[in-house]
C-alpha cells in the first residue's frame, strides 16, 4: 500500500497548487492500484540495497542528466522568470528609482549639514522640500518594487509546484519502487518555497544591494577619492571569503535537506500506520526515532550557523574597521580645511551603505547557495524522463475490441532487484470473456503479471524481456492512456482519497459521470444502501485512506469505482477478501454479472474466487507450471494445485 499511500499524500499536499495531472491521474488510479501490494514487497527486500532518500536520494538515483547539466545552475534559475517579463521590468524600474533615492539621503543631508554651517537658511527650505518629495517618490516606488517581487516568487513558487507534482505523477514504476513519500512532498514543499522566496523577495534585495554599493562606491570617489581607495581596500578579502563560504554552505544546505527528507519521510511512514503504531505501543520508539533523524538535521545546521556566524562576524568588523580608518583620516582632513563637515558625513552616511551592501550581498549570496542547492533537486526531477512515457505508443487499440492477452515468453526481474529472477519464459493465454485465476504461493509474481500487463515495467533488455499482446496487438507500441483506459481493478486493500463517496466513486470515470451513473454503480457493488444511511449520503466525506468506513464498505467503493469505469480487462485481487458472508454472496453475483463481455484476471485468496474462475494458472519457479479448470486439477493428485488446497497453504 506504501506505493499508492505515495501518491495520495502528494496529491493531496500539492493539489491545490496543481490542475495540470487532473486527467493523467483518473485515467492511470485505478490501474496503479494493483501494484500496491507489489510495491511493498519490492520495498522489504530492497532496504538492504539502499531506498531513494536514506541514504541515497534523488541525486543517486540514475537520471537522465543531459538536459540538467546543459546549463549553469544560475542560467536556469533565470529562465524561471521569462514568463514574468512585465511584472519583472516594473520592479526592476521601482528598484532603480528606490535605489536612486537612497542615494540621495546622504548627498543631501551632507549639503544641509553645510548650509547650518554657512548659515544660508534662505536655500534651507527648498532644498528639505525637495528631499521630502524625492523622499516620497522612493517610498512609492519601494511599495511597487515590494508587491511585484513578492506575486513574481508567489508564481514562481506556484509554477514549480505544478511541474514538479506532473514530474512525479508521470514517472515510471521503478521511480517509484525506489522513492520515499517523504522525500518526494519535501520536494514539493521545501524545496519549491526555497526557490520561489530566492527569486522574489532575495532576489529583489540582492539586486538592491548591488544597486546601493556600486552607487555607495561611486560616490564615495565623487566625495573624496583618497577616502574611497580606503575603503575598496576591504573588497578582495571580503569577496574570496563570500565564494569560499557559499560553497561550503551549498554543500551544507543540501545535505540539512536530504537529513530533512529523511525525517519528513520517517513521520508520514507513522502517520501512515498509526493503527499498528498504537496497536503495539510504538509511542515512544517513533517519537526517538524522529527526533533522531531531527538531531542529524541540527547537527548539520549547527556547523552552516557557525559558518555564518563567522563570515557575517567577519563582513561586520572589516567594515567597522574601514570606517573607523575613513572616520580618522577624514576628521584630519577637516581640520586641515581640505573636506568640509558635510562632504564627511555624506562619506560616512556612504561608508555605513557600503558596509550594509555588503552584508545584504553576504546574505543575498547564502540565501542564493541554499536556493540553487534545493533548485538543482527540483531540476533534476523535472528533467528526469521516466523510462515508461504515457505519450508513447505507435498504434490505436484494436477495434472492435476482444479482450484477448497473450503473455510470450516472459522473462523479468524488477529494476530495483536485478539480482532476482521473477519470471523465465513464462507463457499465458488469457482468451476473451474467460476469466483467470492466478494461484501461487506468496512472492512467486501474481501482482507481476498484471503490473505487466498495465505497463508499469517495460520488457526491453536482456533481463527483461518477451511480449505481451493485446488482440495481437503489442501492448508496447499503445499509448500508455489508452491500455489503462480499458483496465479496472478492484485491489485486496483498496485507498480512497479524503473527499466524497460521490467523488470517489467518479474518479473511476475517464470523464465525469452523472449522479445516476454513480448511483448505479454503487448499486452493482451493494454500496448504495450503506451510503444512503450516512445522514449525507453520497455526500460524506471519506476520511485520509477511508479510516472511517469498515473495510467491506471500503471494498464495495472500490468494486463500484472500477465498474463506473466499464473496463473491458477486469483484474479482481480478491475483491471479496474484506466483506461478511452476506455481503459476500451479494457481490460475488454482482461480479458474476460484470464478469459477461470482460476479460477477467483474478488473483486468488478465497476457495470461493478460485472456483468461480473458468480456468486456473498456477505459479511455481518463475513460471506457470499448471492450467486447467478447478475440478480438473483438483482431481489431479499429482498437481501442485491440489497440494496447496489440501495442506491449506496460502495463496497469496
Amino acid at each position: 500500500m506504501h506505493y499508492m499511500h505515495s501518491i495520495c499524500s502528494i496529491h493531496h499536499t500539492a493539489i491545490r497548487h496543481s490542475n495540470l495531472c487532473g486527467k493523467y491521474a483518473r485515467q492511470n488510479f485505478e490501474v496503479w492500484q494493483i501494484v500496491t501490494k507489489l510495491s511493498v514487497r519490492i520495498r522489504k527486500k530492497h532496504k538492504s540495497v539502499g531506498s531513494f532518500a536514506s541514504p541515497s536520494t534523488i541525486e543517486e538515483s540514475k537520471f537522465e542528466k543531459s538536459k540538467v547539466d546543459k546549463y549553469p545552475e544560475l542560467i536556469r534559475l533565470v529562465k524561471l522568470y521569462k514568463p514574468e517579463k512585465r511584472q519583472l521590468m516594473v520592479s526592476l524600474t521601482a528598484l532603480s528609482v528606490s535605489t536612486s533615492v537612497t542615494m540621495c539621503v546622504p548627498f543631501g543631508i551632507g549639503k544641509v549639514m553645510d548650509m547650518a554651517s554657512t548659515n544660508d537658511v534662505i536655500q534651507l527650505p527648498y532644498v528639505l522640500g525637495g528631499l521630502g518629495c524625492v523622499f516620497l517618490a522612493g517610498s512609492i516606488a519601494n511599495m511597487f518594487r515590494v508587491h511585484t517581487s513578492n506575486m513574481i516568487g508567489e508564481r514562481i513558487t506556484n509554477r514549480l509546484r505544478q511541474d514538479t507534482f506532473q514530474s512525479i505523477l508521470k514517472q515510471d514504476m521503478s521511480f517509484f519502487d525506489a522513492s520515499k513519500t517523504g522525500e518526494l512532498i519535501n520536494r514539493l514543499s521545501a524545496d519549491t518555497t526555497l526557490v520561489g522566496t530566492l527569486l522574489s523577495d532575495n532576489m529583489s534585495q540582492g539586486f538592491r544591494s548591488v544597486g546601493q554599493a556600486v552607487g555607495s562606491v561611486s560616490m564615495l570617489f565623487v566625495t573624496c577619492p583618497k577616502l574611497g581607495l580606503i575603503m575598496l581596500t576591504t573588497v578582495p578579502p571580503l569577496a574570496f571569503a563570500a565564494v569560499s563560504y557559499g560553497r561550503f554552505v551549498k554543500s551544507l544546505t543540501s545535505n540539512v535537506q536530504k537529513k530533512l527528507g529523511d525525517a519528513t519521510a520517517s513521520a508520514e511512514d507513522c502517520f501512515t500506520n498509526v493503527s499498528v503504531v498504537k496497536w503495539f505501543a510504538k509511542e515512544k520508539y517513533e517519537i526517538q526515532k524522529y527526533e533522531s533523524k531531527l538531531s542529524d538535521a541540527l547537527a548539520l545546521s549547527r556547523k552552516r550557523s557557525k559558518a555564518s556566524a563567522a563570515f557575517f562576524g567577519g563582513v561586520d568588523l572589516s567594515v567597522k574597521i574601514s570606517t573607523l580608518a575613513v572616520l580618522g583620516y577624514g576628521g584630519h582632513m577637516v581640520a586641515n580645511g581640505l573636506l568640509t563637515t558635510g562632504e564627511l558625513t555624506s562619506f560616512m552616511m556612504y561608508t555605513i551603505y557600503v558596509g550594509f551592501s555588503f552584508a545584504g550581498l553576504s546574505q543575498f549570496y547564502s540565501n542564493l547557495t541554499n536556493g540553487i542547492g534545493a533548485s538543482t533537486r527540483l531540476f533534476e526531477l523535472k528533467h528526469r524522463k521516466p523510462k515508461i512515457s504515457a505519450l508513447t505508443g505507435t498504434k490505436n487499440l484494436p477495434h472492435p475490441l476482444q479482450g484477448r492477452i497473450q503473455f510470450h515468453d516472459i522473462c523479468f526481474r524488477y529494476p530495483t532487484r536485478p539480482n532476482s529472477q521473477i519470471f523465465v519464459n513464462l507463457n499465458l493465454d488469457v482468451h476473451p470473456n474467460e476469466s483467470v485465476a492466478l494461484v501461487g504461493p506468496s512472492g512467486c509474481g501474481k501482482s507481476t503479471i498484471v503490473a505487466l500487463l498495465a505497463r508499469f515495467y517495460e520488457l526491453d533488455n536482456d533481463s527483461c524481456s518477451g511480449k505481451i499482446t493485446l488482440d495481437g496487438v503489442d501492448i508496447a507500441t499503445l499509448p500508455i492512456d489508452e491500455l489503462r483506459g480499458i483496465i479496472g481493478t478492484v485491489p485486496q486493500e483498496p485507498p480512497l482519497f479524503a473527499c466524497s463517496i460521490r467523488d470517489n466513486i467518479a474518479y473511476g470515470h475517464q470523464q465525469t459521470p452523472t449522479f445516476e451513473e454513480i448511483i448505479q454503480a454503487a448499486k452493482e457493488a451493494n454500496a448504495h444502501d450503506f451510503i444512503m444511511s450516512f445522514q449525507q449520503g453520497y455526500d460524506t466525506l471519506v476520511s485520509e485512506r477511508g479510516q472511517s468506513l469498515s473495510g467491506g464498505q471500503k471494498q464495495r467503493l472500490a468494486i463500484a469505482r472500477a465498474l463506473i469505469k466499464n473496463p473491458k480487462i477486469l483484474i479482481l485481487d480478491e475483491a471479496t477478501s474484506a466483506l461478511d458472508q452476506e455481503s459476500e454472496k451479494f457481490v460475488q453475483v454482482t461480479l458474476h454479472r460484470v464478469k459477461q463481455g470482460r476479460t477477467v484476471i483474478l488473483i486468488a485468496h478465497r476457495h470461493s474466487t478460485i472456483q468461480s474462475a473458468d480456468r486456473i494458472a498456477v505459479i511455481s519457479k518463475q513460471t506457470i507450471v499448471e492450467e486447467g479448470s478447478y475440478q480438473e486439477l483438483a482431481a489431479n493428485a499429482q498437481s501442485l494445485f491440489r497440494r496447496i488446497v489440501v495442506n491449506h497453504q496460502s495463496v497469496i
